[in-house]
């Protein structure tokens, strides 16, 4: 992003869910080359209802090595947004080695999108898109002060779709169905905690991506939404996408200063 300004959250710390690779990496990078120290979370291993493979702890690592190659610390934690005493821990912990907290980043998502999966891929889904969400902020508010922002991540699909009354997935997909429900409910959630956090000057704002060229996108399973009538391995090219590090920007522009405004639902493309 050159001459987009360097240093706009020096000297702050952020926390970053699913930060071992995809758009969690590419956030984390970024705001790590504008100047912040990086709590970095990520489960690290599969969810049995998601079609594709998760972040391994490994990936974990080289998303450290990256922020610590821009010259800013790292503090890593394997931990389930799903479980909020344990992110508690996570976060707490990465506050007490990094010296406090300003800038939340609820990047997790799984799209467990391919059809047939049982009703327990819905209950995923909601956990992790939209109670994961909410369990790290959660978690990271005893830390906030006046000047912090919480950036999420949403959906442009899904958002779409509330918009138009449909859903993302149906019946025959309750994974998909839980993803765009989650991510739906994740707009409304910022947009009134935003109102809650201004009297304290903590801004609150969400991003709804496009298709981004991650494993959430490239995978058998959201192949399978676009030609249902193929069986796996399925291999067809989804030529519009953005590239996870174009997205980062609209992470670091909320978070940085001088502040934007809160409750936004940015669209990416239109930065």
């Amino acid at each position: 992003m050159e001459g987009f300004g360097m240093g706009r959250v020096a000297g702050k710390v952020a926390v970053v869910s699913g930060a071992a690779r995809g758009q969690g990496r590419a956030h984390a990078v970024k705001l790590a080359a504008e100047g912040a120290d990086i709590i970095a979370v990520d489960l690290c291993e599969d969810i049995e209802t998601n079609s594709y493979p998760l972040a391994r702890p490994e990936d974990l690592d080289e998303t450290a090595r990256l922020v610590e190659k821009e010259g800013q610390r790292a503090h890593t934690a394997i931990a389930d947004v799903r479980d909020r005493v344990g992110l508690a821990a996570a976060i707490d912990a990465g506050v007490s080695e990094l010296g406090g907290l300003h800038i939340v980043v609820a990047n997790a998502g799984i799209a467990p999108l391919t059809a047939g999966l049982p009703m327990q891929a819905w209950v995923d889904a909601v956990d992790v898109d939209l109670i994961g969400v909410m369990n790290l902020v959660h978690a990271s508010l005893k830390h906030l002060e006046a000047g912090a922002s919480v950036i999420a991540t949403g959906s442009l699909a899904a958002y779409l779709a509330s918009m138009q009354g449909r859903s993302v997935g149906d019946v025959d997909a309750p994974g998909g169905a839980g993803y765009s429900f989650a991510k739906q409910v994740v707009a409304h959630y910022i947009n009134d905690l935003a109102i809650q956090l201004a009297p304290r000057f903590i801004r609150a704002n969400a991003v709804h991506p496009t298709n981004v060229n991650t494993h959430l996108l490239q995978n058998d399973g959201i192949y399978s939404v676009f030609r249902p009538d193929m069986t796996a391995p399925i291999s067809i090219i989804i030529c519009m996408w953005r590239e996870p590090r174009s997205r980062a920007r609209t992470r670091l522009l909320p978070s940085s200063s001088p502040p934007i405004s809160s409750r936004h639902r940015v669209d990416p493309d239109s930065l």
